[in-house]
């Protein structure tokens, strides 16, 4: 099941075409991604102590309509593929009013050790705690 969070388009995430900045996007991204970790019960201090953590190796974004100052944003993450050291998750950004899909971001996280900053092995009592979704490209939600 995707995981949700809702967002207010604030003046200072406007940029000078008074439309949501690109960068706010993958902020946004990026912090759903955090909110769903931490809603199944791992957050940083959990990773901490797990002694390795998920950052992002590589975001891929479609930026498809813009957002205004006001509007009220549905951001939605899922996990869609894992693999021994990486997940990749599928995230999309609506405007909640009409369900208008504004951008739709594919992220792939890396599970790195705090240590020595190299990738490990993804624990499996870490991955058990989120649903892999697979996506088909033909109908996206």
């Amino acid at each position: 099941m995707p995981f949700s969070i809702r967002i207010q388009v604030a003046p200072q995430d406007l940029d000078e075409l008074q439309h949501v900045n690109n960068v706010v996007y993958v902020r946004w991204i990026q912090e759903v991604a955090v909110a769903h970790s931490a809603s199944v019960g791992l957050g940083l201090e959990e990773y901490r102590q797990r002694g390795a953590l998920f950052v992002v190796r590589r975001h891929e974004v479609d930026y498809l309509r813009p957002a205004l100052a006001g509007d009220e944003l549905e951001v939605e993450t899922r996990v869609v593929a894992v693999s021994p050291v990486t997940a990749t998750r599928r995230t999309f950004i609506r405007r909640a009013s009409d369900g208008q899909l504004l951008v739709q971001a594919q992220t792939q996280w890396a599970y790195i050790s705090t240590t020595n900053g190299r990738p490990v092995r993804i624990p499996p009592e870490v991955m058990e705690r989120f649903a892999i979704e697979p996506i088909d490209e033909k109908c996206t939600p």
